[in-house]
């Protein structure tokens, strides 16, 4: 009876004493030490600098600077045509001839309006200087002799407007052949004997081999790359060969289909052996290109501010870095300076995170 009762008195102390353990367990944790489920993993690296890649090559072909659609200037119809398609021409040579029958009759009838004209001015002028004459013994008066004047400046002017004329009429005759305005080859032709075509048609079409170009398509994140880029040009048919190169021209728009640039680079030293069509290289050399940190675009942050990154120390801890970011190319940004080399930079979720979350940072997922 005495040892129940003396555990019977213990049985309080002891209850107290386990609520006490029990609340205690309870109690707030260390706030300095985050819980570990609440430790949120983030994808982190650590960043190098490197050599930003100064070169990029891109696919073209050779073209002529200038090509023309070339045609008659009068009206008639096609006797003969004298080249084909690839044949080379030089300036002045006849690529093909109007019937000259028509053109040959207005030529002589201007020359016939001509002659009477001059015969017309003639014979005035006979009668303004008898007019003169006897206008000076008194046997004319002032108005004879005026009036003998106005038919003479008349005929001045007839033979003036017959003469223009015959000279249009030769004019005519002479576009009867269509002749090369330049050195060049010929590639396309859209007339053939018996066809009749009206002026401006357009009959053939030459391309000038004085200049030629390689003509490229190049991507938007590339477009103010290649304005300041050094440009040389190798053809597929001839990798040893090399041509400098000079952009003439970019287009201002981007194509709707392929959302590129057209640029054309003009080629003053290519020779006879690059040919219109050859497929060709244009290496662009960025100069002056520097070392740069290449970042995925999920690792840049803005917020209104500038650009900046997540990184984070070994105790999980993270910090917001201000970066110059120098280009944005298809898959990465280009980094300059906010970074140095080894600081582990979060690289995916970045817009996500801020300064007070506790992270871990691993080197890949696991799923």
């Amino acid at each position: 009876m005495r040892g129940s009762s003396l555990l019977s008195s213990f049985l309080p102390v002891i209850a107290v004493t386990g609520l006490a353990a029990v609340l205690a367990g309870c109690g707030p944790a260390d706030s300095s030490q985050p819980e570990p489920d609440k430790v949120r993993p983030v994808l982190a690296r650590p960043v190098a600098f490197e050599p930003r890649i100064g070169e990029r090559s891109l696919v073209g072909i050779i073209q002529a600077r200038v090509e023309s659609d070339l045609g008659f200037r009068v009206q008639g119809k096609v006797a003969r045509r004298l080249v084909n398609v690839g044949d080379v021409v030089h300036q002045g040579d006849a690529l093909a001839t109007l019937d000259e029958v028509d053109l040959g009759l207005q030529v002589e009838q201007a020359e016939a309006e001509r002659g009477a004209a001059l015969a017309a001015r003639e014979q005035a002028e006979a009668e303004f200087r008898r007019a003169e004459r006897l206008s000076k013994d008194g046997w004319a008066t002032a108005s004879t002799l005026d009036t003998r004047r106005a038919a003479l400046e008349e005929a001045k002017g007839r033979l003036a407007r017959a003469e223009r004329a015959l000279d249009l009429a030769r004019n005519a005759s002479s576009y009867a052949v269509l002749r090369a305005d330049a050195e060049g080859v010929v590639t396309s032709t859209a007339v053939e004997p018996g066809q009749v075509v009206q002026p401006g048609f357009a009959a053939i079409r030459l391309a000038r081999t004085a200049e030629k170009e390689a003509v490229v398509a190049v991507p938007e994140t590339f477009v103010e790359r290649a304005r300041a880029s050094k440009a040389v040009v190798t053809l597929w048919s001839d990798p040893n060969a090399h041509y400098a190169a000079t952009l003439r021209e970019l287009s201002p728009a981007a194509d709707p289909a392929t959302r590129t640039y057209l640029a054309k680079f003009t080629m003053p030293t290519a020779g006879a052996d690059v040919q219109l069509g050859m497929t060709a290289t244009v290496t662009l050399t960025e100069p002056n290109a520097g070392r740069v940190v290449r970042l995925p675009f999920t690792a840049l942050v803005d917020q209104g501010k500038g650009p900046f990154v997540w990184t984070v120390d070994p105790a999980g801890k993270l910090a917001a870095k201000q970066v110059t970011v120098a280009a944005y190319e298809a898959k990465d940004v280009l980094v300059t300076s906010g970074l140095a080399d080894g600081d582990r930079v979060v690289l995916i979720g970045a817009q996500k995170l801020d300064a007070g979350v506790a992270v871990r940072a691993v080197d890949r997922f696991s799923f």
